[in-house]
């Protein structure tokens, strides 16, 4: 707990063996509760986490795993791990994934806005770390950066890095979403920050350290479309979203009639989308 307020910490790990167990081992105490969600791994991920899950002492383990029989993505991964840490009580939840690329070190920073009532969600900045450029691969810092001002524009909030996985999250927010529906695979966090923007929820930053220490990347060039596609969608939900309001503000279907038909039929299909 922090503040007499109950942690979890989601994990979604897929194929992670070689850094799953130091993630685990090196959680804060101060953490209640660390969900894994083995997503479909095909190495010894699963038996890693069960095994420290067993290792625990007599009055009972903080870990719970679940799995995912088949690869559903990280998204659909994250999701799984807020409803059991709902339910298991956490008032704030954060995300640590399990490659090793989140220090820990910097998770109670990253607790703490939500802790304190000052954001309903957070998300780590990495871009923002006075050593980015020595610590980050240049792909990903300006793959980062582009993803980062276009989820910006789309969702019509202030975010420095959209693709930083490292979050926290209160409870109430993310009761209030659709989690069936957030986006399973690459592209989840910008689908997430569109979702929570539309409900106006604060979302803040804050500086985390960059970590990467040569683990593949599970990102390929064209996931940037499928990132993209995110993007667009969390557009045009945001714009319809507008238009309805405007409409409930009173100027009927005046307001709703500045939606061009394309671009309404576009938005339902988008809408549909998984």
């Amino acid at each position: 707990m922090i503040r007499g307020v109950t942690i979890a910490v989601v994990v979604p790990a897929h194929d992670v063996e070689q850094w799953l167990g130091e993630v685990l081992d090196t959680m804060p105490a101060f953490v209640d509760h660390v969900v894994v969600v083995d997503d479909g791994s095909r190495d010894a991920t699963g038996e890693i986490a069960r095994s420290r899950q067993a290792c625990a002492p007599a009055r009972g383990s903080r870990i719970t795993v679940l799995r995912h029989a088949r690869r559903r993505g990280v998204g659909a991964a994250i999701a799984s791990g807020y409803r059991r840490a709902c339910e298991l009580g956490a008032e704030v939840v954060g995300v640590m994934a399990g490659d090793g690329q989140m220090h820990p070190a910097d998770l109670e920073s990253v607790l703490a806005p939500v802790v304190a009532g000052h954001a309903s969600y957070v998300k780590g900045n990495r871009l923002g770390h006075p050593q980015v450029w020595q610590l980050m691969p240049r792909g990903r810092l300006l793959a980062s950066w582009v993803f980062s001002w276009l989820t910006g524009l789309a969702a019509g909030v202030r975010v420095r890095d959209s693709q930083c996985g490292f979050t926290a999250a209160s409870s109430s927010a993310l009761a209030a979403l659709d989690l069936e529906r957030l986006w399973p695979s690459f592209g989840y966090p910008n689908d997430l920050i569109g979702a929570l923007a539309l409900r106006t929820e604060r979302i803040v930053e804050v500086p985390v350290r960059p970590v990467y220490r040569g683990e593949a990347s599970g990102l390929r060039p064209w996931h940037a479309l499928s990132i993209g596609f995110v993007i667009g969608r969390v557009a045009v939900r945001r714009f319809a979203g507008s238009a309805q309001r405007s409409a409930r503000g009173g100027r009927g279907a005046r307001g709703a009639a500045r939606v061009p038909p394309g671009l309404a039929a576009l938005s339902r299909w988008l809408r549909s989308r998984p």
